[in-house]
Formats: structure tokens, sequence, C-alpha cells
């Protein structure tokens, strides 16, 4: 039997379903598990059914392949496709009893022409001040003629800074939401599930929960915003993922040494290198600078440029890591190691961008108590 044991992603499904259920508890509403992305990274099918398994009471995605994706798996419960642009197979989606967004009258258009005896469930995505998708001119001129074969079963809105409470902006997104869902209202369409919330905002702004909320980042135990909301141990998280990897070696190395390409760091004293199985054709940023890995209980700071497959460590001269051995790249940051947010930092970006992009190259090994992993 071959085996491949370079670095893995470790994912906890049984923490997954922990953070739906306190997200829900505290929503106090319908929950929404988002799980675009390869579920932010974690894996599509097994992370639904953790989700589902948590109380969430539908599913988002962005794309309709993935929608498609769940459907061919057996999943049953609701789902959102809420990307899909001109053109689209909206035939398909009503074949699957797939849920779909609409942005604009074309949108209602193509929708319509492709309705028949069944017709397609819609969810009206409007602008109320993100000023990315949904409806914002066009609005004033939707009537029921636009929704021929088409049940309108929800009402949706992104915030643009939801973590940032008490930003004036959200309050203003709200307001508009509102006087949207009045105009949908006045077209006799009094029953659509109201959704705005964000994983920032079902933390922090009851007033935005409405019928339901979409959780994406909490429900993987990832903070929104660590500088803004805290840390995810702070918000009642548990991160589901920890990225670990082997060391392909360890050696000794003398002071003034020059490390990796471009020769951007030396070694400043005598002392052990380690080299990690990983680089950034898996999804280890290239430029990042302050993070490391976890290993016997010590941080170990990366030093000079992350390569293509490898990235390099300094261990410390007295480090009793020896080449083979497993590291934590990062995990919940419970016993001393780096975390998701750590690594956002010390690139540039955030935590969301740092699970998603880890690549295809590196397996999921996932466990549960429960009785979602196939």
């Amino acid at each position: 039997m071959r085996t491949f044991n370079r670095a893995e992603a470790r994912i906890d499904l049984d923490r997954i379903t922990a953070n739906v259920e306190y997200l829900k508890n505290i929503a106090d509403a319908d929950v929404m598990a988002v799980v675009k992305a390869d579920a932010y990274g974690h894996g599509l099918l097994p992370v639904a059914r953790a989700a589902l398994a948590g109380g969430a009471s539908s599913l988002g995605v962005a794309l309709l392949e993935e929608a498609i994706a769940l459907r061919d798996a057996g999943i049953t419960a609701p789902i959102l496709a809420w990307l899909l642009p001109p053109g689209s197979d909206y035939k398909s989606a009503i074949e699957c009893n797939i849920d779909v967004a609409a942005p604009s009258l074309i949108a209602l258009k193509e929708i319509s022409a492709v309705a028949s005896d069944r017709r397609a469930r819609v969810h009206l995505e409007v602008d109320s001040g993100m000023t990315r998708g949904g409806f914002l001119s066009e609005w004033d001129l939707l009537d029921s003629s636009h929704l021929d074969g088409i049940e309108i079963v929800g009402i949706f809105s992104h915030f643009a800074r939801a973590d940032e409470p008490g930003e004036k902006q959200n309050q203003e997104q709200r307001d508009r939401f509102i006087e949207m869902i009045k105009k949908l209202n006045s077209l006799g369409v009094t029953d659509a599930l109201q959704h705005l919330s964000n994983s920032a905002a079902t933390l922090k702004d009851p007033d935005s929960r409405f019928d339901m909320v979409r959780t994406g980042i909490a429900m993987y135990g990832l903070t929104p915003d660590v500088k803004t909301l805290g840390t995810s141990a702070s918000l009642g998280l548990q991160a589901a993922m920890s990225l670990h990897a082997k060391l392909q070696l360890v050696k000794e190395v003398p002071a003034n040494s020059p490390v990796g390409y471009g020769a951007t760091a030396m070694t400043d004293r005598h002392t052990k290198l380690g080299i990690v199985a990983m680089g950034y054709a898996d999804g280890i940023p290239r430029n990042t600078q302050g993070a490391g890995i976890f290993v016997h209980g010590k941080r170990a700071p990366i030093i000079g440029r992350v390569s293509m497959d490898q990235f390099v460590v300094d261990l410390g001269r007295d480090s009793a890591a020896n080449s083979g051995d497993w590291v934590e790249i990062f995990g919940d940051g419970i016993t001393g190691g780096y975390t998701a947010e750590d690594w956002g930092n010390a690139s540039g970006s955030i935590n969301y961008e740092i699970v998603t992009r880890i690549g295809t190259r590196v397996p999921r090994i996932y466990r549960s108590d429960l009785s979602i992993v196939e």
C-alpha cells in the first residue's frame, strides 16, 4: 500500500457541528451554513453534513456547480447558489431544486424563460450599500410582471463592515434593507426569508439577524476579525482545521549562512534549521514573515523566502526536532502554536485566505464522533 504523508490538513468535524449549534443559539434564527469554495478549504461534503448535524437549516454556496455537487451526493436540505452570471444553467437548478439568487432584471428574465411547470425558487439579492452584487436602481422598476414562473422564497443583502461593530454604515445598510423589503411586500410577497447577517453580524448585531443568518468563517471556528472582534476563543469558537507537515530535513548551520532564494535572510548565530515540506504550491503565502511552525512545544519562525514546495524555519541550536518529525503550521493556538489569524497577519492577509488557499496536494484528514464521515 502506498503512503503519501508529507503534509495534511486535519479537520475536526465535531467542532464544526458545535460551532453551528453555538451560532444558532446566539442568533435565535435559522442558520444558512456557507460551504462555498470547498467549505473554505475544509471539504464541501463532510462539512455540509457536519453543519446540518449542528442544526443548520440550509446551505449556501457561490457557484451552481457547488450546489449540484451537494445534490449529487444525496443532500436534500435547501441550497442557495448566489453567483450565477448571465447564461447560467438555471434549468438544471430548477430540476435539482436549488434556490438561485437574482441580482438584476436580466437574471429574472433568464430564470423566468426556463421555468415551466416547476417554478424556480429565487432569493432576490439587493444592494443595501456594499455596492457589489444585487439590485440597486433597478429595484424601483421591479414589478409582478418580472416574476412569471418564479417563487420568491428569500430576499438578502450583504454587510460591508459588519466586522466593525458600531460603524454607521451598518445601520444605514440595515435601514436600506428594510425599505427594500417593504417594496417586495408591496408586490404581494410577504413570506420570503429575510437574511442580511454574515458571521460578524451574527455574533455582534442582534438587530440584523432577521429570519436567517449566513454563517461562514465563524462556522469554521475562526474570528471574522481578530482586531475588532477578538480572537476565536474569546468569541466562543473552536477552530476546526489544523495544518501539519513533516520536517524534510533538520541540520546545523553556522552563523552568517544565507538562507533561501535571493539570500534575503542570514542566520544570526550557529543554529539548527528545519526544512518544512510545504510551499506556495500548497497555499503557504510566499511573502510570509513572522509566522512559522510549532514543534516540541516551541515556536520556530520562518527564515528566508517560502519556496514552491518547502520553507525553512529557525529551530534554534538546542531544538530537539529531528528530520521526519511532524510539526504544526497552524491550529487553535491553545497550547502556544500559531493560528490561521497569525498566518494572515504575517502575510498581509486574513485567516479566510489562509484556510481557503490550502491546495489539493494536501489531503484532508477528518475526525468525528458522529456518523458524518464517509
